[in-house]
């Protein structure tokens, strides 16, 4: 047998593609309350990342299309998840703090300003960790920070 009949170009990265979507909706279905939470964060940060290689490569449609799933996901995902009723004073800062990292991937993508972006970033992954400590610590282990 011979690897010649492989998937090579669009077609392997399509079949890529679908297998991570299947290894995604796996993880999605069977993951507790709080593991979603931890995987809305991952998804945000990874179009973060996406939107910064665009952004380096001018590349400005995918810039535009990664920082719009970023910003979809923090609003209509994290902060939309957030209970201000049981949460109190830190669901308040946390709303605010969510608000200020879609207020920055907004001027990020209307600038093209890395700074923006990278701020939004940080923020991200400041909260997340904070999350996975506090609330999924069994997910965090491995994951370099």
């Amino acid at each position: 047998m011979t690897y010649s009949s492989i998937a090579r170009g669009p077609k392997r990265r399509h079949s890529v593609q679908a297998y991570a979507n299947i290894g995604l909706e796996t993880e999605v279905l069977s993951a507790s309350p709080e593991h979603l939470i931890t995987l809305l964060f991952n998804g945000a940060q990874a179009a973060i990342l996406k939107a910064k290689l665009h952004m380096e490569n001018n590349n400005l449609e995918g810039r535009g299309m990664a920082i719009s799933k970023a910003i979809d996901i923090v609003d209509s995902g994290l902060k939309a998840s957030v209970d201000l009723e049981a949460g109190g004073e830190v669901a308040k800062y946390l709303v605010a703090s969510y608000e200020l990292i879609i207020r920055n991937l907004m001027l990020a993508n209307l600038h093209a300003d890395a700074a923006k972006l990278d701020l939004a970033g940080q923020m991200l992954k400041d909260i997340s960790g904070a999350w996975r400590s506090a609330v999924d610590p069994i997910r965090d282990e491995g994951l370099a920070g």
